[in-house]
């Protein structure tokens, strides 16, 4: 049974695999087909840049209708007005027609087949419009009237330049929209064979390559802000997964963090509890308050036990009041204190273990020094600390100074040397770190 259950395991896992790798596969021959298939060698873009195209249509829907009549107005003096009035009626149909399209595109366009129907219809409509305008090219060329060559080329610039600027995010339907007035006019002035209208249909050739570089300039333009607003659109959406992964991670913090106090509360209560049991029969029995102990080894287990519980009981007090303080919880109770009484306190309590090290604990204080605004307790924790670690690690037959002065900004100061090995440089980090202790504390 157990050799069956893990073939099917084994089966399961290699059945995953294999459909990772398929859908992989498919994913990257999707990306594949679509970069052929694109415009600009990145799909991604090739639908924004349409969306371009269509709202430049449609900003120019009222631009456009009046552009139509100042021609029309100036195509009044060389063709007749039946002619103009026609004109003018197939070109507003056919803007109608194009913002007809850059609406539909803009709210029914889906995926990429759609896009390159959309891109299709798009510049067939773009051909049409550039047929429109040749029309009144062609009308007016049937004039014999002086200048007549100056409205056609001028209507060829104004003609082209728009275009240019509107269709320039799809440079297909940029060259389908300006070629045919290009052309046709290309080869109307080459049918004079005059020296004016050759320079003419030269000028108009130079003209749809300097218009064509200005649209490419353009498209390069329209991609570059499309591909730094997808940029931005990344950045705005790894922040916002950085600042959820975040938040999220403040949460386990301060869930760790609560149950680690109610962990040290509750094991705090716990060991308490037997620790005040020990402390006390140990006490009964090292002052022999029940009747004396014969046997003197006895007599040193007990006050070893209780002097064991004493340091136990210090160290619980000491992982409290650290966990208090990182919390931000420890309440300082502030009031007048005098240091130099608290440093001689310490020093009295300290006496005894420096006696037995033979360590000479000298006492320097200032005199006429004020009450200082503290909590005692932390003070005279502060003070025990610095005092014990260097009656502790100072060799037998050393000196302890502790100095009580003014310190140059008009506070006051704690000062205690000795003369034992010191803290090597490298391990100052690891010691001032919570619970971090040097190589002569471990030894």
């Amino acid at each position: 049974m157990v050799e069956a259950s893990a073939s099917n395991v084994d089966k399961t896992s290699v059945n995953r695999e294999r459909a990772d790798r398929r859908r992989a596969v498919a994913r990257t021959v999707r990306d594949q087909r679509e970069r052929l298939t694109s415009s600009t060698g990145r799909p991604a873009f090739d639908y924004e840049l349409a969306v371009t195209y269509a709202r430049n249509r449609l900003s120019a829907r009222f631009t456009l209708p009046i552009l139509f009549v100042l021609i029309g107005s100036v195509a009044l003096l060389y063709v007749e007005p039946q002619a103009v009035a026609g004109w003018a009626a197939l070109t507003l149909a056919i803007h109608a027609l194009m913002l007809w399209m850059a609406y539909r595109f803009l709210h029914d366009a889906e995926g990429a087949e759609s896009l390159q129907v959309w891109t299709r219809r798009f510049v067939f409509a773009e051909l049409v419009f550039g047929l429109a305008w040749c029309t009144i090219v062609t009308l007016s060329w049937r004039s014999e009237d002086t200048g007549i060559e100056i409205f056609q080329f001028s209507t060829m610039l104004i003609v082209v330049a728009a275009t240019t600027m509107l269709a320039a995010p799809v440079r297909p339907a940029g060259l389908a929209g300006t070629l045919p007035i290009v052309l046709t006019l290309i080869v109307l002035f080459a049918l004079r064979r005059e020296p004016l209208f050759v320079a003419l249909a030269i000028i108009a050739v130079g003209a749809q390559a300097f218009f064509l570089i200005l649209s490419r300039r353009m498209y390069m333009t329209t991609l570059a802000m499309l591909e730094s607003r997808a940029e931005k659109d990344l950045l705005i959406a790894e922040l916002g997964t950085a600042n959820a992964i975040s938040d999220e991670s403040r949460r386990r913090a301060e869930e760790a963090n609560l149950a680690k106090s109610r962990f040290l509360a509750t094991m705090s209560h716990e060991l308490r509890t037997p620790l005040n049991a020990i402390l006390g029969f140990s006490e009964v029995m090292r002052n022999e308050v029940l009747g004396p102990m014969q046997n003197e080894t006895y007599k040193e287990y007990a006050r070893d036990i209780h002097s064991s519980g004493q340091h136990l009981l210090n160290l619980i007090n000491e992982i409290l009041d650290l966990s208090r303080i990182e919390a931000g919880r420890y309440e300082l109770n502030e009031e007048a204190i005098n240091l130099a009484h608290i440093v001689e306190e310490c020093r009295h309590l300290m006496q005894l273990r420096a006696r037995n090290k033979e360590i000479n604990v000298d006492v320097q204080v200032e005199r006429n020094m004020p009450r200082l605004w503290a909590d005692e307790r932390s003070v005279r924790q502060i003070v025990l600390n610095l005092l014990s670690n260097a009656v502790k690690f100072t060799q037998k037959g050393g000196q302890v100074v502790i100095k009580v002065g003014w310190s140059p900004g008009g506070g006051q100061y704690v000062s205690v040397r000795d003369n034992g090995p010191g803290i090597p440089e490298e391990e100052i980090p690891i010691v001032l770190s919570s619970f971090g202790q040097g190589s002569l504390a471990i030894k």
